[in-house]
């Protein structure tokens, strides 16, 4: 049965759309305070056990570039039932995994369908009269937002209490209600687009080599979110051992000192207004590599670590607000692809973070971590302050050199 849009968009219908991207959103993330759990209870090292978090960001990225163009070629409402569907029974089947492969398999899949996350956002922007779309596209994002931070304190928490394998069988739990009550209220959106799915997904190639900001921007993210997942990745693995000793309850609350930082950063969108986003980009980064600098320099420090979550957190989330700025003025009417892009780039980045960062851990210890964060930071920074071209061939060159 089709069910035909709404005129407007009802506070009931909003809040759903902001609670499932927040909810699929952090299907994600629910992984990384519990790592030393599972390492623990799989008899996984640490080198294996990082590869749950990477798989989960490889997946994700990979998900943006393959799904966002079904958004405009079929009905987004079914899309978000079957990924939801996906999903639901793919984190049962984490909760249930007997070996560390196990897990890992099913965390790229986990990756692939929490993709339904960036669903939720094109649903608002499509329902929302013109006059409020931004309001509502905020309001979706803020919750998607608000997702990825609850997530780390309520898996670090649920996990001290119950196991790692309850945080996913209630993530599975909340997923599945999120896709009932979408199968409920969620009206059906027509396709926008003809064109084939190969087209629509050739196209994304296109507007990468049409427009220098976006690959700019997709690279400068991309390092900034390699520091961002290096740190989370590995946090609770580092805390479970001297000098801080703690379990996954506090790597969990790490993720209000990273709400203190993220809840601050929209503000970063009217100062990019007002000074320009470069400004802000410029701005951001520097805070970032300030902060893993100060970790660095001070290992063992509480308060240092706090201070630095904080500040790091603000850095990353104000200069990808000011790269949307950047990147959404580029081609309006390809608005969902040139964000596939921009987004799938982030995730990349994060599963290189945290591939990296399991190993540098293993090594050289969260100093090394540490370490890697500033490094990554002040290549995004490089591709900021020296003129296009030039940074993108000098990280680009650095890049392969450290893959040799």
């Amino acid at each position: 049965m089709t069910t035909t849009a709404p005129s407007s968009l009802s506070p009931a219908l909003l809040g759903l759309l902001a609670s499932g991207a927040g909810l699929s959103a952090a299907s994600l993330y629910y992984n990384q305070p519990i790592l030393g759990q599972i390492a623990h209870d799989l008899g996984a090292s640490v080198e294996a056990v990082g590869a749950i978090p990477m798989l989960t960001q490889l997946g994700y990225a990979a998900g943006i570039l393959l799904f966002s163009p079904l958004g405009d070629r079929f009905d987004k409402r079914r899309i978000v039932l079957v990924k939801g569907t996906v999903l639901a029974l793919t984190l049962v089947l984490a909760g249930l995994a007997p070996s560390i492969f196990a897990l890992a398999a099913a965390s790229l899949v986990i990756g692939l369908t929490a993709t339904l996350a960036q669903d939720f956002v094109p649903v608002a922007a499509s329902l929302a009269p013109e006059a409020s779309r931004g309001k509502t596209v905020g309001v979706v994002m803020t919750g998607l937002l608000l997702g990825i931070l609850g997530s780390r304190l309520a898996s670090g928490v649920v996990g001290d209490h119950f196991g790692w394998r309850v945080v996913y069988f209630g993530a599975a739990g909340s997923i599945a209600l999120l896709t009932a009550a979408s199968a409920a209220r969620l009206p059906s959106l027509s396709a926008t687009s003809s064109a084939s799915y190969g087209a629509l997904l050739r196209s994304l190639g296109t507007l990468a080599r049409e427009h220098a900001p976006l690959r700019r921007a997709a690279l400068g993210q991309a390092l900034l979110s390699m520091a961002f997942s290096a740190f989370w990745s590995t946090l609770a693995l580092a805390l479970a051992k001297p000098p801080y000793e703690m379990g996954s309850t506090v790597a969990g609350a790490f993720g209000i000192a990273g709400a203190a930082g993220a809840l601050a950063a929209p503000f970063a969108g009217a100062l990019a207004d007002k000074r320009g986003p470069e400004r802000v980009i410029r701005g951001g980064a520097a805070l970032v590599v300030a902060s893993f600098v100060a970790m660095a320099v001070a290992p063992g420090s509480l308060v240092v670590l706090v201070v630095a979550t904080v500040t790091f957190d603000l850095g990353v989330h104000a200069c990808l607000i000011a790269h949307q700025s950047i990147v959404y003025g580029l081609a309006p009417a390809a608005r969902s692809r040139l964000n596939a892009i921009l987004v799938s780039s982030m995730f990349f980045g994060m599963s290189t973070g945290a591939a990296l960062a399991s190993r540098v851990l293993a090594k050289w210890g969260f100093t090394g971590v540490a370490v890697l964060g500033a490094t990554a930071a002040a290549l995004a920074l490089v591709v900021r302050l020296v003129p296009s071209r030039a940074a993108t061939a000098a990280v680009a060159d650095t890049l392969l050199t450290d893959s040799r």
